[in-house]
């Protein structure tokens, strides 16, 4: 659905015209059907690779396509959704008569565009708003009504800019669920984000641009395969006196509730002294669960990289 090849792009900021690489050679691909997450930090160049794929900028060097066609063709566009970071909406339009204008600008017929626009209203949960004006809309509100707009033509590829930025915690799950239930119709969805949690959840692979550079692409379970336990944390119970205060000096952290006590080793080598001291102590162990490295230390790891 997306494909680009040494994608470059260049700007020349301030009076004395200084060079800026927003890309550097950028080369990915995206799957029919799946969710990609486009991970960077602010600044890697997410925004100006969707600018690009969406002809608002061009490129200063290689090229892409969008289902097979290149992105100067604007044909394709019929079938492409579109969120921006920062939408601008007509205040004073409502939510209906903003659905309605979006419908118009793909051409669509007053009865398609008013069953289609009830049907995304309800769907991102702005049907009881939609004879209200949308400058008295919240943050979360006026991204829902974004997203129902990028979907007014049923589109087969949907692309999200920050989706979920400054959304709380309610706001960004209706946003996943709204992007799952577009993957469970077939949708092919390309959004940028820098909220991890929801990347785990909902993407089926992801790519991480770092200072314009694609530093990995991936499934999560494919980027994390490598990485190694990082620490333990046992629960046990029994254990008093000398013995656990041993157990303590061992562990980096502990956290004792009632007769239980969870502790946190650094290493499974001191998990394993520790779980042998527990047994030896006759005490008992509840729980034991090795914390392996997750997509934001791989995401961390890749941003504090220097050449």
């Amino acid at each position: 659905m997306i494909r680009t090849e040494g994608l470059k792009m260049e700007f020349h900021v301030g009076f004395f015209r200084k060079r800026v690489v927003a890309l550097k050679g950028l080369t990915m691909e995206v799957k029919r059907g799946e969710v990609f997450g486009f991970l960077g930090p602010n600044g890697a160049g997410k925004t100006t690779t969707l600018k690009i794929l969406m002809g608002l900028v061009y490129p200063t060097g290689g090229a892409a396509w969008l289902m097979g066609r290149p992105i100067s063709d604007s044909s394709v566009k019929r079938n492409i959704g579109f969120l921006p970071e920062q939408p601008y909406f007509y205040d004073y339009l409502t939510a209906a008569e903003f659905m309605d204008l979006s419908g118009r600008l793909f051409g669509m017929r007053r009865k398609e565009r008013e069953a289609r626009a009830e049907e995304l209203l309800d769907m991102v949960g702005l049907s009881g708003a939609k004879n209200l004006q949308l400058r008295k809309f919240s943050k979360g509100m006026q991204q829902r009504i974004g997203i129902a707009q990028a979907l007014i033509n049923d589109p087969e590829l949907v692309v999200l800019d920050e989706p979920m930025s400054g959304l709380d915690p309610v706001g960004r799950k209706q946003v996943r669920d709204i992007i799952l239930g577009l993957k469970d119709k077939g949708k092919t969805i390309f959004f940028s984000t820098h909220i991890l949690p929801d990347v785990e959840v909902i993407c089926d692979r992801v790519g991480i641009l770092v200072r314009g550079e694609l530093r990995a692409m991936g499934t999560v379970d494919e980027l994390l395969s490598g990485t190694k336990v990082k620490s333990v944390e046992m629960t046990f119970a029994g254990v008093s006196g000398e013995n656990l205060s041993s157990l303590e000096r061992m562990a980096s952290g502990t956290v004792t509730r009632g007769s239980e006590t969870t502790a946190t080793f650094g290493d499974q080598e001191a998990a394993r002294a520790a779980k042998r001291l527990v047994f030896e102590s006759g005490g008992e162990i509840i729980s034991l669960i090795p914390h392996k490295s997750s997509l934001e230390d791989l995401f961390m790891e890749e941003v504090g990289k220097r050449k």
